[in-house]
């Protein structure tokens, strides 16, 4: 099995991760053809000697962190594959990176921007569904255009998301429900011309919605709420985790909901929200 085919099939990573890999290890193949030793014969010094020249020549410690994560994962299958006793990379530290915490919304952003959809028209109720859908249960926006109407299960307030050959049921507040009651029951049938048709929501000519027209979506809706955040489809999914959280939400249940394959992954919300409690406490304590 090649290492591209080990990533897609046994690590299940996406074809951004698939392709951002295999560049930093070819890379890192072309250094050594110059200077040595082979790839198979690379050891700790050889890995962190490319790293300390790649900062040399200008490289952001975001993208030496992503090199060792990148040869970290090809050496531990060729682990597998019985080319190499042991992973040169794995007693490497990473360049430290200062982290960039993603944007969230506070609630009262959450309420404007959700109100911004009119439920006037066939576009306005679908627009709405779609924003409480996202808000309501943090799927990637991935995930919400490939849904279709049998993941749905309004009757319980759940829906089924499936992703990465992972499964999992998510459920649904109140107003989330009656959101996509409304369109089901009254907009998608006004929009789907083809009784084939399985996709959950559709652009306004009866066909599956994509990521670009979501992405329109979204900055359309930013724009007329006047929010000056830079609001992307994961905005609403990381406003979901980070709310939840500062309500009382467990770190493992919030892991299940979005999905994550490893908890650290959904630890960061516990940094962001800690952050936000700590910029509070300066702002409104008498003596701070």
């Amino acid at each position: 099995m090649r290492y591209g085919e080990y990533l897609v099939t046994e690590k299940h990573a996406s074809q951004n991760t698939v392709a951002s890999y295999l560049r930093d290890v070819t890379q890192f193949s072309d250094y050594l053809q110059v200077r040595g030793p082979g790839l198979l014969e690379a050891t700790a010094e050889t890995v962190q000697s490319y790293m300390d020249w790649m900062l040399s020549r200008g490289k952001s410690a975001s993208s030496v962190t992503r090199f060792l994560a990148s040869v970290k994962s090809f050496y531990n299958f060729q682990l597998f594959s019985g080319k190499v006793k042991t992973n040169p990379a794995k007693g490497v530290s990473a360049a430290k990176v200062e982290r960039k915490y993603p944007e969230i919304l506070s609630l009262k952003e959450v309420d404007l921007f959700l109100e911004q959809p009119r439920c006037v028209d066939a576009k306005g109720f679908r627009d709405h569904a779609m924003l409480e859908l996202l808000y309501a249960t943090g799927i990637r926006v991935s995930e919400l255009i490939t849904l279709d109407l049998d993941d749905l299960n309004l009757a319980a307030g759940l829906i089924h998301c499936s992703s990465k050959g992972k499964e999992r049921i998510i459920p649904l507040y109140r107003t989330a429900v009656k959101a996509l009651q409304d369109y089901v029951w009254k907009i998608r049938p006004q929009l789907v011309q083809d009784p084939e048709e399985t996709a959950l929501f559709v652009n306004m000519n009866g066909e599956r919605m994509s990521r670009q027209g979501f992405w329109k979506i979204i900055k359309f809706y930013q724009e007329k709420a006047g929010i000056e955040k830079e609001i992307t489809p994961h905005t609403l999914r990381h406003s979901f985790a980070a709310h939840l959280l500062e309500n009382g939400a467990d770190l493992r249940s919030i892991q299940e909901m979005l999905g994550h394959a490893d908890i650290s992954s959904t630890q960061i919300y516990t940094h962001m929200v800690k952050g936000r409690l700590k910029d509070v406490y300066q702002k409104a304590h008498p003596r701070a």
